[in-house]
């Protein structure tokens, strides 16, 4: 049995459709069908249903996802162990891409000092994806939001940044109050698809603040660049990147009390990458200190 099926029929059942487990995993959607299709034919059972305009796992299905994620990750660390002494060592790691522009660098540096026997791949992506990387075994490490659900206990997570919500204001606009900069002011808006900028979405509802929107983008460093060029300001978490150190920007603090963003290091337990990762949440920390 491929490994590589059975990791195609995990992401399907993930994501519910067999065209979006097909962009994810870079293939066609008929060469996702023809991977069931042959998982079935060895199983001899049925391992998908139709549900409206998904698709979801039958009880069979079900039973095999169960079993299959561990199968995975164990022969992952099997594999890992027997080429350990023949083949580079590697760490997969993945980032938001706040982190990218901001403390991984810094944080990469030190470890590249470290370990210069070690190369690292990294992938950007929303918290919620890197946090089905991690547990499927697809990436070893993933520096993301706090998931808003429990952690199962074969996940750690690692607290490296608050970062409470300020607004980005034009520098010449510093004096103004927050609150009338939102409802007066075009909106560059965090994109509501990411913790953050869904953070920022329930802000301006629970203050009863009807913003002008002029954009909506997934950069924080993108946005900081757009108010420095007085297109607008914008509701964001308090980002330290050294790519807005120049601008000419003010950070105003709100007037309600919000939850800061937090976001960390995110890892398996029992991942034989351990140590690695390890070593880089020491390097993180000092980067955001």
């Amino acid at each position: 049995m491929e490994t590589a099926y059975l990791n195609a029929f995990l992401v399907v059942v993930d994501t519910g459709s067999l065209a979006q487990a097909a962009r994810r995993l870079n293939v066609t959607p008929a060469a996702i069908a023809q991977q069931i299709h042959v998982l079935e034919r060895e199983l001899g059972t049925t391992l998908l249903g139709r549900a409206g305009r998904t698709v979801a796992p039958t009880e069979s299905g079900a039973r095999l996802a169960e079993r299959a994620r561990t199968l995975l990750r164990d022969f992952g660390q099997l594999r890992d162990w027997v080429n350990e002494a023949q083949a580079p060592r590697e760490l997969r790691l993945g980032t938001i891409n706040t982190a990218l522009h901001s403390l991984l660098p810094e944080t990469l540096a030190g470890f590249a000092a470290a370990h210069p026997g070690v190369s690292v791949f990294i992938q950007s992506d929303k918290s919620a994806a890197l946090y089905d990387a991690v547990k499927n075994a697809e990436l070893d490490a993933a520096v993301c939001l706090h998931p808003p659900f429990a952690l199962p206990k074969t996940i750690v997570w690692e607290l490296l940044r608050e970062e409470p919500l300020v607004v980005l204001a034009p520098a010449a606009l510093a004096r103004r109050d927050p609150h009338d900069l939102l409802r007066t002011e075009p909106l560059i808006r965090y994109d509501r698809s990411v913790g953050g900028g869904k953070q920022a979405d329930r802000y301006l509802r629970q203050a009863g603040i009807a913003a002008h929107e002029r954009f909506e983008l997934s950069s924080l460093v993108a946005i900081a660049m757009m108010v420095d060029r007085g297109l607008g300001v914008s509701l964001v978490p308090d980002i330290a990147s050294p790519l807005t150190a120049g601008l000419r920007i003010a950070k105003l603090t709100l007037p309600e009390a919000t939850e800061p963003r937090r976001f960390g290091i995110l890892w398996q337990r029992a991942s034989p990458r351990t140590p690695l990762i390890l070593s880089l949440l020491r390097h993180a920390r000092q980067a955001a200190a």
